[in-house]
């Protein structure tokens, strides 16, 4: 939605929010279903072809809505290129650690990291945007903070892609809500600028004999696929940020993890140890002691929406 166009009430506001973010996550949740359909594919071209076909589908959705006079407009304001120039990097660093951790084995680690994205959520909403944290609030952080410490300790080698999963999404979501553009502007942009990298990997791997598109149909439908499976959740997510507290995005966002867990126990035959259980215990409980607690304060006090 531009900001030409009227927009809803802020509660309605917050409610459509809600509903975005509850698809984003459900198919952020999903993306390792995909992933092991294309396991043969090498992690970097993965995010590579996901680049270039989300680009030829955002390319034909911004023609087909006449937006492309919009887009630029938007761009005019001082610092937008900038931010989303950062964001691009931010989400493209997030895919590749995201798939290669998936396509090694270290399903466990991806969900840990989502796990950990509310945490961070919750912290850069308090740093970066003043939103306040409750006391409630704080002890559940705390609690789930202990979770993630004990990893570190126990297992450190690993953990990197768990915090990496983290920090990097979580940043990725505060430049999007700041950005002074809407959610299909804002991929537009994004995948303008990572396409053509991304294209020129691939025609580079494709002249070193190491490209995979063109050796199997069913592959390359997968490959081409993922343009809509990345752009969909990406478009959904950007729109509940603006619509939404950032640190309330964690009520939801933790659907995403939780998928993924089952997926990696039950799919991929990733071990579950004790360390594991104990340390998704603490995070679990953590979230479960924040969502209750924002829920309580939701009923008793209006719905707001920053702007």
């Amino acid at each position: 939605m531009s900001q030409s166009e009227s927009a809803p009430s802020p509660p309605a506001d917050a409610r459509h929010g809600v509903t975005f973010a509850f698809a984003a996550y459900l198919l952020w949740g999903l993306m390792p279903l995909y992933l092991k359909l294309i396991m043969d594919v090498p992690a970097l071209q993965i995010v590579a072809h996901r680049l270039v076909w989300s680009l030829v589908l955002i390319v034909i959705i911004v023609l087909a809505m006449g937006r492309l006079r919009g887009i630029r407009l938007a761009l005019q304001a001082r610092g937008t290129f900038a931010l989303l120039a950062l964001s691009a990097t931010l989400i493209a660093n997030n895919w590749l650690i995201y798939t290669w951790a998936v396509l090694n084995g270290h399903v466990l680690e991806a969900s840990l990291g989502y796990f950990i994205n509310p945490l961070v959520n919750v912290a850069l909403g308090v740093l970066f945007l003043k939103e306040k944290l409750r006391p409630v609030q704080g002890m559940a952080v705390g609690l789930a903070g202990c979770g993630v410490l004990l990893m570190l300790v126990a297992q450190g080698g690993t953990v990197w892609l768990s915090i990496a999963l983290a920090v990097s999404f979580g940043l990725y979501g505060l430049v999007r809500k700041i950005v002074a553009i809407d959610a299909l502007g804002g991929l537009a942009v994004e995948t303008s600028l990572l396409g053509p990298i991304a294209l020129a990997w691939l025609c580079w791997s494709a002249v070193a004999g190491d490209g995979v598109f063109g050796q199997d149909r069913s592959t390359d439908l997968l490959l081409m696929a993922g343009g809509i499976i990345t752009a969909a959740p990406l478009l959904l997510f950007a729109a509940a940020a603006r619509r939404m507290r950032y640190a309330t995005l964690g009520l939801v966002q933790y659907l995403t993890p939780t998928l993924v867990f089952f997926q990696g126990v039950f799919l991929f035959g990733q071990k579950l140890t004790t360390l594991h259980m104990i340390t998704f215990g603490l995070i679990w409980i953590g979230l479960a002691i924040y969502a209750i607690d924002s829920l309580r304060a939701g009923r008793a006090t209006p719905v707001t929406v920053p702007e």
